[in-house]
């Protein structure tokens, strides 16, 4: 005969507590990405309040950044935070800081896409800004050491174009005619980090454009030519090439001259 276990109220309380206790150590150990960190050899790691000692420009807010969730797999030093990324800091310190005693990820990638792996590859298409030969860095775009390590996020759309514009001056504007694409960021047609498409564009041709400009009336033609009769069929001007081609919309990102974005 089975006899089914009896639970009183200790064996209830214990058993519940153990449950929760579970439950919370992995909500902090979720919060925590576990990386393995560069190696550099004969050094070992010192923890992050060595490195406060000389760098507290990068330290100072460093609790507020992205990458302060970042911890080492073998956290027996306790906080090593930066060298999850540069590398354990013993010969730094000795050495009094000499730059080649230590990883910087802006001389290389590599130490990012222990992460970022889906950013190494988007870096090898053929459209990509030149991060894999050196001649820019991620930290060019992201702020590493404090904040959002992604600027403009969230609705603060405007600091994630300025990320773009520091280099793309001409596509700043201000313009009288601003192509409404803009205000939601210049992610919604380019990737940053690389595509297979020209000028990093997330779609080829004038696919790129109808993924907004979708409506149309009878017979496929885009809605402008219902608001102006006399505009020839987008249709047949589009085989002549992309919407921004032909003596079409050559100016993209806004016009100052016409409001169908030519120059």
């Amino acid at each position: 005969m089975i006899t089914c276990p009896r639970w009183n109220k200790s064996t209830l309380i214990f058993g519940g507590t153990a449950l929760w206790g579970i439950v919370l150590i992995g909500c902090v150990a979720a919060n925590r990405t576990m990386v393995a960190p560069p190696q550099i050899a004969g050094a070992k790691f010192v923890g992050s309040k060595e490195c406060a000692q000389c760098h507290t420009d990068q330290t100072d807010h460093f609790a507020t950044a992205s990458h302060a969730k970042l911890a080492l797999a073998d956290a027996k030093v306790g906080d090593t935070g930066c060298e999850a990324c540069h590398g354990p800091g013993s010969l730094h310190v000795a050495v009094g800081g000499s730059k080649a005693t230590i990883i910087n990820p802006r001389k290389s990638p590599e130490t990012c896409f222990q992460c970022h792996l889906d950013k190494r590859a988007q870096f090898s298409l053929p459209n990509s800004h030149d991060v894999m030969h050196g001649k820019m860095s991620c930290a060019d775009c992201h702020e590493l050491h404090s904040g959002n390590a992604v600027a403009g996020t969230g609705t603060d759309l405007e600091g994630q174009n300025a990320t773009c514009t520091k280099c793309h001056t001409q596509q700043k504007g201000p313009f009288v005619y601003e192509h409404a694409a803009l205000r939601e960021g210049c992610v919604s047609c380019h990737n940053p980090h690389g595509t297979i498409n020209q000028k990093m564009l997330v779609a080829r041709d004038a696919n790129l454009c109808l993924r907004c400009h979708l409506e149309s009336t009878g017979g496929g033609v885009i809605n402008a030519n219902a608001i102006n009769p006399s505009a020839q069929n987008h249709n047949a001007r589009l085989m002549q090439g992309t919407c921004w081609s032909a003596s079409c919309h050559e100016a993209p990102h806004g016009s100052n001259a016409n409001n169908h974005f030519r120059y």
